[in-house]
């Protein structure tokens, strides 16, 4: 038996379980999701060794990686906290009630989350450590919400913590985009990594590493269509999980 990594897919999926709150139609919902889906994340970090924990619902529906506190949360200022209320243009998409929000943390958030700390609780009891990549993707021009609006954009971009990402972590990942000819950007054009929230700060056997892939390597921008280099980008990403396993 050996350690797995904790590959976390949090925006890959296009379902929206319950169309209720929603005021607009449903093209503008594809429009949407179009914009923001990480696409084909699920494929391009599928790992047969490791284990994949992939939200079952869109981000525009429900996101997992948005603190469901408000006050905690830098999007909810722009109607994108935890339950999007707008669009990335800041056009109302849906009315969101507060028995509503509890409602889909209780059926769909939390439910999530909880695979994911049991999956990093097993991955402790096992082995005393626990190793995440938190599995993304962003479009080659900024959107209209993005913090960091440069149009210069990096093939890959790796997001940090300072209490769970070790430099060893971020030294490995330099070397190796160096090394396969690519440009990375180290917090930019986003920053941070996902850990559970019972571990966060407090736990450094927990470790964690963000991987965002430029949507322009691997697609026909602005379509979801899969461009010429998907194959490559999909083995520079398995290759990168090896890399990364390495060092448990």
């Amino acid at each position: 038996m050996e350690n797995k990594v904790i590959l976390h897919i949090p925006h890959s999926s296009t379902n929206i379980p319950m169309m209720d709150g929603y005021v607009v139609d449903g093209k503008s919902l594809e429009n949407e999701m179009l914009k923001l889906t990480d696409w084909y994340t699920d494929d391009l970090f599928y790992s047969e060794e490791d284990e994949m924990i992939k939200a079952e619902f869109s981000r525009i529906f429900c996101d997992p990686e948005r603190f469901t506190d408000d006050s905690q949360e830098v999007m909810a200022q722009f109607g994108m906290g935890v339950l999007y209320e707008k669009n990335d243009v800041g056009e109302i998409i849906r009315n969101v009630t507060p028995a509503f929000k509890e409602k889909v943390l209780n059926e769909y958030y939390w439910k999530h989350h909880h695979r994911f700390s049991d999956a990093v609780n097993t991955q402790l009891a096992q082995f005393g450590k626990a190793l995440i990549i938190d599995c993304h993707s962003y479009p080659s021009i900024p959107l209209m919400r993005d913090l960091d609006q440069n149009k210069e954009r990096p093939d890959f971009n790796i997001g940090t913590d300072a209490f769970h990402t070790p430099k060893h972590l971020i030294d490995l990942s330099i070397e190796f985009f160096i090394n396969a000819g690519y440009t990375l950007g180290i917090d930019w054009p986003y920053k941070g990594c996902i850990v559970p929230l019972t571990y966060y700060n407090k736990n450094k056997n927990v470790a964690s590493i963000m991987l965002e892939i430029n949507r322009g390597l691997y697609l026909k921008e602005p379509t979801n269509e899969k461009s010429e280099k998907y194959i490559e980008i999909k083995k520079v990403t398995a290759d990168f999980i090896k890399t990364i396993k390495s060092s448990l």
